[in-house]
């Protein structure tokens, strides 16, 4: 089974003139798990979709869908999943790879067939970002210890945290799709403070590891005119290219961050001084 919501581009001009169930509408992506379903948002920003994949010990299949027009769902994209759960099995045109939790898998332009299921005795959780691709790369398993992993900040800020690339040009080859998570330490609560902007490439965020009661003020728009979103374990969010993308939560939490854009540069951003924000 199979769910696809579509959300198009927005203005920053129209962005600022929002109220608080308007930007819902347009950012928050609260359902990406439902039991025996592929849930996914295709996002006019970059084409990029956003999904989730829950299956339980019979296969689930991505399918392609209208706004695709496409013969496969690979057909012109490649795919990122991240396993956000028990141990579970994604299989791309007969080839099996187990994902443990937040193992990555890149599944590149072409394939025809890809499917997901839960191994025995646990539910596994698919996060997925699919983005355009005009070239086809490998298909490629990445673990946390294979990833590119930074620490930054500390605990005097608030923002102590370890950030695993897993899928980037650095670890691995793609088109234009990046993706990595970032764990926060106990007693930090900020991610990526300082802020910052990308202009060349839009960007989603998936929170989880948000601990029950516990959520997280997700902070986005123009620098100099943000606005808030508060978000729940397991819910996503849009960032458009022209937003500044941070957080505070009332807990420590985990995120899965994916971009898709024109350059696959990782530094390729411009800071934003806290004094500026507004």
């Amino acid at each position: 089974m199979s769910s696809v919501s579509s959300r198009h581009a927005v203005h920053p001009g129209h962005f600022q003139v929002m109220n608080t169930q308007s930007i819902r509408e347009h950012f928050l992506i609260e359902t990406i798990f439902v039991a025996r379903t592929i849930q996914q948002t295709y996002t006019h920003f970059d084409r990029l979709i956003v999904g989730g994949a829950m299956p339980d010990t019979s296969r689930l299949k991505l399918e392609p869908f209208n706004e695709l027009k496409a013969d496969f769902y690979l057909q012109r994209r490649e795919l990122g999943i991240i396993n956000v759960g028990a141990p579970g099995v994604v299989i791309a045109d007969g080839t099996s790879y187990t994902l443990n939790n937040k193992e990555a898998l890149y599944i590149g332009r072409g394939v025809k067939d890809v499917t997901f299921e839960s191994s025995p005795g646990g539910q596994s959780y698919f996060y997925f970002n699919s983005a355009p691709a005009h070239a086809t790369f490998p298909n490629k398993k990445v673990s946390t210890k294979e990833a590119e992993t930074v620490e930054l900040g500390s605990a005097a800020t608030a923002n102590l945290r370890t950030i695993r690339k897993l899928l980037v040009n650095s670890v691995l080859s793609t088109c234009q799709l990046q993706m990595g998570l970032t764990e926060l330490k106990t007693g930090s609560v900020w991610n990526t403070m300082p802020p910052h902007t990308h202009t060349r490439r839009m960007e989603a965020y998936f929170y989880f590891e948000v601990p029950e009661g516990q959520s997280v003020c997700h902070i986005m728009g123009p620098p100099n005119e943000t606005r808030h979103i508060w978000l729940k374990n397991h819910n996503a969010v849009i960032s458009p290219p022209w937003s500044v993308h941070c957080g505070a939560g009332t807990s420590n939490y985990s995120f899965i961050w994916g971009m898709a854009g024109e350059n696959l540069d990782y530094g390729d951003m411009d800071g934003i001084a806290i004094g500026d924000l507004k």
